[in-house]
């Protein structure tokens, strides 16, 4: 750790809830901005600041990113983000999670799912095929009938968005994360890749013949093991639950991070020591890591960087409060490596709802009744 971290005993800092990269803001965004809509409004109602939009590094709240996602769906009436040619309209989701509630096992709710995107999209659709113990949804793009070949690739967001709903619910369905074993995709490499290797799974590919995911057929008899009231909870931080608790947690670098999240900052290890209590040489865990494309420092630095960015969007804590509880023995050791991290100031997480106080916009706290998923 560097010089600039306070030793000194610390608690655990507040749970964390995750962050998203800018890249799949500005997916998100895209069907506005096709329309010639202002995203500004949305984005400060979510706690957004627009600043990030211009910072490749910059990430935002999983929470946040989920209002957004809603208040994108009120705006053009579409919870599919326009990535279909026809809309799924507002309340889609909702009646879809009513469908699928009843269905004893998973395969069933799987097949009801699907059944009933098929109803609702008009430019692919999933079906589950199981083949030699894997089961597999396979997305199936529209057949051109000019050229009686499939349509061109969607946008990879299509179908990552399509694939991430389906995966989620199936997680939700049955109370634990189902390990993906692969994640193909007919479009070409996007930017954002890496995120969905934590999302997916490790093996992932594109420019592939289709588009789809493959797991364990054994997971398909598992029970539904959620009812109604659970179900009205569920929704209401759906999806941003999706894109936090059913990531890869099987890799050693999300083993090591949970390990981390129960420590004080300045209890955390440094390597050696923390090789020893997995039993492990120092070596073996580095070239473990490595072979994740991660290391022990990228770890802690992603760790430290997404607690602070939940911290400054909860607003409760002064600048001074967060440098130290993740840390820091100055703040302004905590401004440099916040910029490090993100590209940004840490006020400019905080911007948004000084913004809104001035200009008359509520905060997303305020959404009405009629705004809420359920």
């Amino acid at each position: 750790m560097s010089e600039s971290v306070n030793h000194s005993h610390q608690r655990p800092v507040e749970a964390e809830k995750g962050t998203i990269a800018i890249a799949f803001v500005h997916e998100a965004l895209v069907c506005l901005r096709e329309r010639g809509l202002d995203e500004r409004p949305l984005l400060e109602r979510a706690g957004i600041s627009p600043e990030l939009l211009a910072l490749a590094q910059a990430r935002v709240p999983s929470s946040a990113y989920g209002l957004l996602w809603h208040g994108i769906a009120q705006q053009i009436d579409d919870e599919f983000f326009g990535l279909d040619s026809r809309r799924m309209k507002s309340g889609s989701f909702t009646l879809l999670c009513h469908a699928l509630i009843h269905a004893d096992t998973l395969e069933r709710a799987l097949r009801r799912a699907l059944r009933f995107l098929r109803l609702l999209l008009d430019d692919f659709h999933g079906e589950l095929e199981i083949d030699d113990g894997i089961a597999r949804i396979r997305i199936i793009d529209r057949i051109d009938s000019a050229t009686g070949q499939p349509i061109p690739p969607r946008r990879a967001f299509a179908y990552g968005t399509y694939l991430l709903l389906l995966h989620g619910l199936a997680c939700w369905l049955v109370g634990r994360r189902i390990p993906l074993l692969s994640a193909q995709f007919r479009c070409a490499e996007p930017p954002y890749s890496q995120e969905w290797r934590v999302l997916f799974a490790p093996e992932l590919s594109f420019a592939q013949a289709g588009s789809g995911i493959s797991f364990d057929a054994g997971y398909l008899a598992l029970h539904n093991c959620r009812d109604e009231p659970a179900m009205k909870e569920f929704l209401r931080s759906a999806p941003a639950n999706f894109l936090v608790k059913y990531k890869n947690s099987a890799s050693l670098s999300a083993r090591i991070r949970r390990r981390l999240r129960e420590q004080a900052v300045a209890d955390w290890p440094g390597l050696p020591a923390l090789a020893r209590q997995l039993n492990q040489s120092e070596a073996t865990l580095r070239r473990r890591l490595d072979a994740e494309g991660s290391s022990y420092r990228q770890i802690l630095d992603d760790l430290r960087r997404d607690l602070a960015i939940g911290l400054l969007a909860d607003r409760q804590a002064s600048l001074a409060d967060i440098a130290a509880a993740l840390g820091f023995s100055e703040a302004s050791a905590f401004h440099r490596a916040f910029r490090k991290w993100t590209g940004s100031r840490p006020g400019e997480y905080r911007l948004p709802r000084a913004r809104a106080a001035a200009g008359g916009i509520p905060p997303a706290s305020a959404r009405s009744s009629r705004e809420r998923p359920g």
